[in-house]
């Protein structure tokens, strides 16, 4: 038996994040879902696995049933499969950011980067102006990333930060192109990046993973494989199943990242 896998996020506002949490738990357990969502005050972050039809029934109350009040309209979703389940049980946790930078003045559901698509990438990263700039952590990034592109060597998210002041400069920097696993850290990096001067940001719209998953092999500026937070450890094109053959046990994160 194989299992539908969905990784979803966004940033929108969700004062009554805490009252969410109980019925949202409750809506993943009826389907039998596992996997772990994150809520907090700037959105919905998180990485769930089950029988297909079961899988899309959540999402469509998610983004069309009463418990969030069409609030989840522009839900960010990448569908993958899985050979076992990749999830021990289901965890639906409360934090102060859906991915922790840190940042007071960054803020998602005000302002973030433009979007582009994966179809468009190749051309804005072949830019000769274009900074190239991965937002993952070191581990990640040694697995894959796109041919040019920089490594802040940090060991968490929350080290962006560091990295900007030290290696970035907006009068230099002009155009920044960022990336990330499915498109939450980079989507938040380009609110930080716009927040502390820089005017030009882009990042790519649904992540590594939406990018593996329609741009044919041939045509891939990605080296390498994409490293996932769960039990398949790694995914190439297609969002086919690398494994742990290679990769020995992976220091997997125990929250989605994405």
């Amino acid at each position: 038996m194989s299992y539908a896998v969905a990784a979803l996020y966004q940033f929108v506002a969700l004062p009554d994040f805490r009252e969410l949490r109980e019925p949202l738990r409750d809506l993943c357990a009826a389907r039998g879902l596992k996997g772990t969502i994150l809520l907090a005050a700037e959105g919905l972050n998180g990485t769930i696995a089950g029988e297909i039809t079961a899988l899309h029934d959540l999402i469509d109350q998610l983004q069309r049933g009463p418990l969030f009040g069409g609030r989840l309209d522009n839900l960010e979703l990448k569908f993958s499969t899985a050979q076992a389940m990749p999830f021990q049980r289901l965890k639906v946790r409360l934090k102060k950011e859906i991915v922790t930078l840190g940042d007071p003045a960054t803020d998602p559901t005000r302002q973030v980067g433009t979007y582009v698509d994966p179809a468009a990438w190749n051309e804005l990263i072949a830019a000769p102006d274009v900074v190239v700039l991965d937002t993952r952590n070191r581990f990640e990034v040694a697995m894959g990333t796109f041919a040019g592109a920089v490594d802040p060597e940090i060991d968490s998210f929350g080290q962006f930060k560091d990295f900007v002041a030290q290696k970035l400069d907006p009068t230099r920097d002009r155009r920044i192109a960022m990336f990330c696993t499915g498109g939450i850290r980079c989507e938040k990096a380009s609110s930080y990046l716009l927040a502390h001067g820089f005017s030009e940001v882009y990042h790519l719209k649904g992540g590594i993973l939406k990018y593996l998953e329609t741009t044919p092999q041939a045509d891939s500026r990605w080296r390498g494989e994409c490293f996932v937070f769960d039990e398949r450890v790694a995914l190439g094109h297609g969002l086919t199943e690398h494994g742990l053959t290679e990769h020995g046990p992976a220091e997997r994160a125990k929250e989605p990242r994405s």
